[in-house]
């Protein structure tokens, strides 16, 4: 099949007005989401699960093409108008993560409009997934940092209090030797937990891609496995500070610990699912009988 003979390519080419219209919407907001997001802690997985996701759309529009059904407009103009409204608003107020959310409304109902419900649940992980592309509020990134910060700096402290470290600890501070230490958010574990869920879905949807329940057991194991990879972060730049000094605890040797993080995280979830795949087959097929 040639690009042309795509049913994407058909697509775009029979409503080319509309996805020109869609254009209009999608790259300025996708500009400001890349000048706000994309070069942060919490956005930089964000490039890959852009590119990554619109290969799985394009991947996965020909299972559309038998059951495209357009929704009726007087379902979808009203929804149309409003988000329209809340995206000029959230645009003349330059609020990144509400203009990127009503963008993102904007597109699907946009698709809803000319291939119906069925067509639109039939892709609805990759579409799913690119939700993902886009930053979440700092007020809920801030309500849910704290407590995991606090978390993880009680749990380091504990851990290494009982291999006889000098170390105590109040809140996200860590006294351990000579050296205080502030746990960032960068280390609170939100930040890893939506670039490494990302990760996780693509990798189980590749794997697994037709068992939805096998894929939502792993992808709650997701939330566990990185605050444990985000613990081995932490605990690695408390004994870098302690035994090599501050100043080697920044820098490359920090950069390298959040390598680590993320090894750790992926390793640990392919070791997971690598041993849950046989049991839940098992599982399954105890069922069926």
């Amino acid at each position: 099949m040639t690009v042309a003979d795509h049913p994407f390519a058909a697509f775009v080419k029979t409503n080319w007005l509309f996805v020109l219209g869609l254009i209009a919407i999608v790259v300025p907001s996708m500009i400001s989401v890349a000048r706000f997001s994309w070069g942060t802690d919490a956005g930089a997985h964000s490039p890959i699960v852009l590119a990554t996701g619109l290969w799985l759309v394009a991947q996965r529009w020909y299972l559309m093409h038998d059951i495209r059904k357009p929704a009726p407009l007087w379902a979808v103009v009203p929804l149309f108008v409003g988000l329209l409204l809340l995206y000029y608003l959230s645009s003349v107020t330059q609020i990144v993560e509400i203009n990127g959310y009503m963008m993102y409304g904007l597109l699907l109902i946009g698709l809803l409009s000319f291939v119906g419900w069925k067509a639109v649940l039939a892709i609805s992980f990759p579409l799913f997934y690119l939700l993902f592309a886009l930053p979440p509020p700092e007020s809920l990134v801030s309500l849910l940092t704290q407590p995991l910060k606090i978390w993880i700096s009680q749990a380091a402290v504990s851990v290494l209090y009982i291999f006889g470290y000098p170390i105590a600890g109040s809140g996200v501070m860590i006294q351990v030797g000579q050296y205080q230490l502030l746990v960032a958010a960068a280390c609170s574990g939100l930040n890893s937990l939506i670039t490494l869920s990302a990760i996780s879905m693509f990798y189980i949807y590749m794997r697994h891609r037709m068992d939805w329940g096998y894929t939502a057991l792993m992808m709650c194991a997701v939330i566990p496995v990185a605050i444990f990879a985000n613990l081995v972060r932490v605990l690695i730049l408390i004994l870098l500070t302690y035994h090599a000094g501050e100043a080697s605890a920044q820098g490359f040797f920090h950069d390298f610990a959040g390598l680590t993080l993320f090894v750790t995280a992926l390793l640990t979830i392919m070791a997971l699912d690598y041993f849950a795949q046989p049991l839940w087959q098992r599982f399954q097929k105890r069922k069926s009988a």
